[in-house]
């Protein structure tokens, strides 16, 4: 029911937002409504069937997949759509439809590391273990992320460190990865500042961060934000009503990474700002509740982890809107207008569903009464 309302929420406020989108083609916001609106309805059907699977499959799954989706990152990195000197896209061949890898590896990387931490959830934990079994697929997958999307990269591992910790791996271990990860960027950084070309999205990394910095001493380096602070303020407290923002016509990006920012102008901080928040809230609640009642660790650590990305995600997007941290260029999940970025999150979606199903059919089938075999009378 969250993701529907999600959903809905995305429909009206991208049809709101895009009318400077439409002029550059040819002037009818039809075309952008209708392809946001057969994403969403086939994001449901993602959701429909892969929640009739049981969660076992997508464990057995991510074994095959894991390996899969450093293929695909590579193959983006080399031969992927380059946009602002970022390879995040690539096609599919026969419908056209071009993809951010990075949307899959999130859901593929979470469920393998819930696999490998449910497989060995009872044995003990030494630094080895951590850097070959969870850390090689992690390093691996944020790695070849992070040279075009550094954003999705850090969120992913901050993700994959809150899955560790609730699968108990020693505090000790995950300070040495934090510092590990940390001495590994800033050598990153080093070699960027002296091959600037080999890593060309290190300066923009830089430029948004120097322009976090500045705030409003700076208001031509921080436009977007200082105008998606102007968007807010419109907005008041109360809700405008649906076709009421005028930061359609100035606000970058209104109807995906500045989408949060749009809402609060035409429904208010109360409605639109809070009540978004609420609702990611509470989809993190219902994760979070169906993980404490599992009995086996792969399904609770699936749906925490599942939960934490899409939760974390919205409150990246959030944050960039009202200047708490850098622009990242996170979309707001089921409301930012996406291509396929919304399947990989109805998918991840679907399998918390399936999580929840199991968990139904379990309860049901040991709440039934037991059936007593009666003994069988013989004629004499």
């Amino acid at each position: 029911m969250t993701a529907i309302f999600l959903g809905l929420i995305g429909l009206l406020a991208v049809y709101s937002s895009i009318s400077s989108l439409a002029a550059k083609r040819d002037g009818s916001t039809f075309h952008f409504l209708m392809k946001h609106g057969l994403m969403l309805l086939s994001g449901g059907v993602i959701i429909h069937y892969t929640s009739k699977l049981r969660h076992g499959v997508y464990s057995r799954l991510a074994q095959l997949a894991i390996w899969v989706t450093a293929g695909l990152l590579l193959l983006t990195l080399i031969l992927g759509s380059n946009i602002n000197d970022a390879s995040r896209w690539i096609t599919i061949p026969i419908i056209g439809q071009s993809f951010q890898t990075s949307d899959l590896a999130k859901v593929v990387l979470i469920t393998y590391l819930a696999r490998v931490l449910a497989k060995h959830y009872q044995e003990p934990w030494t630094l080895r273990d951590v850097a070959v079994r969870l850390m090689l697929p992690v390093g691996l997958i944020c790695g070849l992320i992070l040279p075009a999307n550094f954003s999705t990269a850090a969120l992913l591992f901050m993700v994959c460190l809150v899955l560790m910790f609730v699968a108990q791996v020693p505090m000790k271990h995950l300070v040495v990865v934090v510092g590990s990860a940390i001495l590994l960027f800033g050598l990153l950084l080093l070699i960027a500042d002296t091959f600037p070309d080999l890593l060309p999205r290190v300066a923009t990394w830089a430029a948004r961060i120097k322009a976090f910095s500045a705030g409003a001493a700076d208001p031509d380096a921080n436009y977007q934000v200082e105008h998606a602070k102007i968007a807010i303020a419109n907005g008041g407290l109360f809700p405008n009503g649906p076709g009421s923002g005028a930061s359609r016509n100035w606000l970058p990006h209104p109807y995906s990474d500045m989408i949060y920012a749009f809402i609060v102008e035409e429904y208010g901080s109360l409605f639109g700002g809070l009540g978004l928040l609420l609702l990611y809230t509470i989809l993190l609640h219902r994760a979070v509740r169906i993980a404490g009642k599992c009995e086996k660790p792969f399904g609770a650590l699936v749906a925490v982890g599942l939960g934490f990305l899409l939760t974390i995600q919205a409150m990246a997007n959030m944050a960039v809107a009202v200047n708490l941290v850098p622009v990242t260029g996170q979309p707001l999940p089921l409301v930012s207008m996406g291509g396929t970025s919304i399947w990989f999150t109805c998918l991840a979606i679907g399998i918390l569903i399936s999580v929840s199903r199991s968990l139904e059919e379990n309860t049901s089938s040991s709440t039934k009464e037991p059936h007593v075999e009666r003994p069988r009378t013989t004629l004499a």
